[in-house]
């Protein structure tokens, strides 16, 4: 199995260029089936999660092409398969997204139950309640989801989310992309790919508005048609590199940004004590002091991001002071990291929801396992900035959604390196 090899203890400097938003690329290429043309994508990031859905969907019918690095053109024409791949349906997460989107355009889907990172549950169920009050059939069984229009067909509906749900309001809002009527999501997810997927629909001929609010309407619409899109930038990437560049007392520019998505994280960082300097789609992150102890609760958008919860604890285990991390949104994820942090000497207190991290002068490198995408992360930031050698394993999991960690690392001055055994 694949490992890096981390040399710590070097500040990090340099620039660092983000690629496209994970959760909104494995969003979008979903909602390519609903289009019967080729979407031109740009800013696809190359990481294995997108290229996983790629071979879902040409598995499928569809045809793809990369015209250049990042740029991806798609056409889901001659797609007419219901049923994907369930090898590689299990392989991720985003991969339920083909629900939604198989229902929209043929009125019938027979999906496996999707896997990806398991740090909490994360049950369908507000998915199945958004297909049922659009006029579905909804059959689960352990393995699979069997969805059907029902017998007065499909029709748009409100839909009052019980949580606020990301990946339920996508769901219902590519299934309500070519249904009849007009469908309403209350308590709507806000986070920047749910806006992002909504501008791509919109550009290939969808009707939907309100989306960034917790009100999203989509007034369904016969035909969509191909055409050109460029996908956002990844906030969690730039977070990570950002929090990277805090815990190794670095100064770091992250290029292709928009500042206005990661307020919620300069915010921390700056009570952490670090110089933040906005530009237009640029952030330079500075330490040039000690960082101090701060509290975090994660919160859905525009809330601290659940995705940032493991990074911005390895910068509470080198602050000094106390700080506290509450988790509100998947309330086991801290056993995928913490103990790994402990075992390079971060004292680090859990009870229930909410870690108690008191900062120590330094961490040691060890050999860490990765047990979810965004743990791993944290275990390769942690390697950055301890004394000695850190080797992470399971690195598997951080390939899902950092492209071409090592390159971007090595140019702004880690000791990093990826070991095929």
């Amino acid at each position: 199995m694949a490992k890096y090899e981390i040399i710590g203890g070097t500040p990090l400097s340099g620039t660092v260029t983000i690629g496209g938003a994970k959760n909104a690329a494995v969003a979008i290429l979903p909602a390519a089936l609903l289009v019967p043309g080729k979407c031109r994508i740009e800013n696809v990031p190359d990481i294995s999660d997108v290229h996983t859905l790629l071979d879902i969907l040409a598995s499928m019918g569809a045809k793809f092409e990369w015209v250049e690095q990042s740029i991806l053109e798609i056409d889901c024409s001659d797609v007419t398969c219901t049923e994907p791949d369930p090898t590689l349906v299990r392989k991720m997460r985003a991969s339920y997204y083909l629900m939604g989107a198989l229902l929209s355009r043929y009125g019938k889907a027979h999906v496996a139950l999707p896997g990806g990172c398991n740090f909490a549950s994360r049950p369908i169920d507000q998915h199945i309640k958004g297909f049922l009050c659009l006029g579905a059939d909804v059959e689960e069984t352990e393995e699979y989801v069997d969805i059907s229009a029902g017998p007065e067909g499909l029709q748009g509906a409100r839909i009052s989310l019980d949580v606020v749900s990301v990946g339920a309001t996508v769901n219902i809002m590519l299934a309500a992309t070519l249904m009849q009527g007009q469908t309403i999501i209350e308590n709507a997810a806000k986070e920047p790919h749910i806006v992002d997927l909504a501008n791509f629909l919109n550009t290939m001929g969808a009707r939907i508005s309100g989306a960034g609010t917790d009100t999203i309407k989509i007034r369904g619409v016969e035909k969509l048609k191909g055409g050109n899109y460029a996908i956002i930038p990844d906030q969690i990437e730039a977070g990570t590199y950002m929090a990277a560049a805090a815990v190794t007392g670095g100064n770091v520019l992250v290029k292709n940004v928009i500042p206005k998505h990661m307020e919620c994280i300069t915010t921390r960082l700056r009570e952490m004590g670090c110089k933040i300097v906005e530009f237009d789609d640029a952030i330079r992150v500075q330490r040039t002091a000690p960082l101090r102890r701060i509290t975090v609760k994660t919160m859905p958008y525009p809330g601290f991001p659940t995705d940032m919860q493991a990074q911005i604890c390895v910068c509470m285990a080198l602050a000094n002071g106390v700080s506290r991390l509450t988790e509100s949104v998947y309330e086991t994820r801290f056993f995928g990291y913490c103990s790994e942090l402990e075992n390079m000497g971060a004292k680090i207190k859990i009870n229930e929801k909410t870690a108690s991290v008191t900062g120590v002068p330094l961490l040691r490198g060890t050999t860490v396992h990765a047990k979810d995408l965004r743990a791993g992360a944290a275990l390769i930031i942690a390697g950055l900035a301890a004394q000695g050698t850190t080797v992470v394993k399971n690195i598997h999991y951080v390939e899902r959604g950092y492209e071409h960690i090592i390159d971007k690392l090595t140019a702004i001055g880690a000791n990093i390196r990826r070991i095929d055994d």
